[in-house]
């Protein structure tokens, strides 16, 4: 068995105390084989399932890579063909399909797949391509349902498939450096963690609009719907792009970036399950994601450290406070409008809400500088290995190098941390959290929002 697939919650727990350091805790965010040998294979073949807007960017840097396309699928037969079109050349012999069970069964010499479908898809897609012994690369949130991630994770972990989290901040050398100095103690003990994000152009704080539209010619609704509750389809409503607003099929601001602003400090300091979830904010309660809201996560003290609380913000004059974000207007000019920092008791780290930045401010400076520049740090080795990309690092590790940074388990847990705040805003309270049991504590309607009975018309 891969040493790193053995890992439990047990071993995890004593790995982070020993030692009494947060250093500790390096085997779980360090699969073993980012130390493997290099790349085998010279391409690999690929498909692509979910043509839209976030896939442009996928397919053309793997492109650039040169990998090899032999399929790509949509419910949506226009958006194939637009997507054809833009991309050119590196699709010119890619398949085509509608239907990603016929495409998994159909293209037998594919060596790994691309996966950015609408949220509400990506744990069912995952599932099947996983047990179809295909590697796999999913945009973040990895699942839509919180049971989903749980069951994602513990899936993936088959030392022959390869996965890797579409949470690209993990690529980034600044992330890995925010890592070695926060664990270094740097900061000394960290207790608050910041990540803010502004108002999205989604469908927020509604309920779903009265009447019906005609389903446009050549898209699958019903599919495109797949397990998720049946509603009548309007135009411009959900598709294209603006699905993600609406809780039957995505999880508003909070599920499409915790995975890059929750990365860093979940690595860093280890954490695990919160033990509680306050919520407040404007429009909760509805069929989609609150028009703006404030979300913290508590924590608790474990051997090797406090209890950390983070506090994810996003609409409308939903910002850390003034004392908190000190030093950023100094430094860059302005309290950016997005953003992730992680205070300790000597100093602050401003890593951006993708963490690919590194920022460091000790306690009474007045401005933020380079991590790598910055005297506090410069005595702290840099032992996490850098990376050329993230599609690059899930390409290499496919064909037989080292292993990805962002894997199925990491990306699954912190998609965990996410989604359980999303329950809490769906059910417009605080609420005590089981983590380990995936348990609202006294509350079973949550139950529901938890995991589902899909409907199963278009599954396997």
């Amino acid at each position: 068995m891969n040493p790193r697939n053995s890992i439990t919650r047990r071993s995890f727990l004593r790995r982070l105390g020993a030692g009494g350091t947060m250093a500790a805790a390096a085997p779980y965010i360090l699969p073993s084989r980012l130390f493997g040998g290099e790349p085998a294979m010279s391409k690999l073949n690929i498909g692509c399932i979910g043509m839209g807007g976030q896939m442009h960017s996928l397919v053309k840097e793997l492109a650039s890579l040169q990998q090899n396309f032999v399929a790509m699928c949509d419910v949506d037969a226009k958006r194939i063909e637009t997507f054809r079109k833009e991309i050119g050349e590196p699709l010119t012999g890619a398949k085509v399909y509608q239907d990603f069970r016929e495409f998994l069964a159909q293209e037998k010499s594919m060596d790994a797949v691309v996966v950015a479908t609408p949220d509400h898809w990506h744990a069912l897609i995952c599932k099947a391509v996983i047990q179809a012994g295909k590697h796999v690369y999913c945009e973040k949130p990895l699942t839509h349902l919180l049971a989903e991630a749980r069951e994602i994770r513990e899936l993936s972990r088959q030392p022959k498939v390869i996965t890797q989290t579409g949470n690209q901040g993990s690529a980034s050398s600044n992330i890995r450096r925010s890592i070695e100095l926060i664990q270094a103690g740097v900061l000394g003990p960290v207790r608050e963690v910041h990540a803010w994000h502004p108002p999205h152009g989604w469908p927020c704080g509604i309920d779903r609009p009265a009447g019906e539209d005609p389903i446009p010619e050549g898209f699958n609704w019903d599919f495109w719907i797949g397990p998720a509750p049946m509603r009548p389809y309007k135009t411009g409503v959900y598709h294209p792009g603006v699905w993600r607003g609406w809780y039957d099929f995505g999880g508003g601001s909070l599920a499409d970036f915790c995975c890059h602003g929750f990365n860093l400090p979940v690595r860093a300091l280890a954490l695990d399950y919160p033990e509680k979830i306050e919520v407040s904010g404007k429009d909760m309660g509805k069929e989609s994601f609150p028009t703006a809201c404030k979300v913290r996560y508590r924590f608790p003290a474990r051997e090797g450290r406090g209890p950390v609380t983070l506090t994810f913000y996003t609409g409308r004059d939903m910002m850390p406070p003034a004392e908190v974000t000190a030093g950023m207007r100094e430094t860059f000019n302005n309290v950016p409008t997005t953003g992730c920092l992680l205070v300790g008791e000597k100093g602050t780290i401003s890593a951006g809400l993708w963490n690919n930045e590194c920022y460091l401010k000790m306690k009474d400076e007045p401005k933020f500088r380079g991590g790598d520049n910055h005297d506090a740090g410069k005595a702290v080795p840099k032992t996490l290995p850098r990376v050329q990309g993230h599609m690059r690092e899930w390409v290499d590790a496919c064909k037989g190098g080292p292993g990805t940074f962002s894997d199925f388990d990491i990306g699954g847990h912190i998609t965990e941390i996410g989604l359980a705040g999303i329950v809490a805003l769906r059910l417009g309270r605080d609420i005590e959290w089981d983590g380990p049991n995936m348990k609202v504590k006294g509350v079973a309607d949550a139950d529901s929002m938890i995991r589902q009975e899909y409907r199963k018309k278009w599954l396997l």
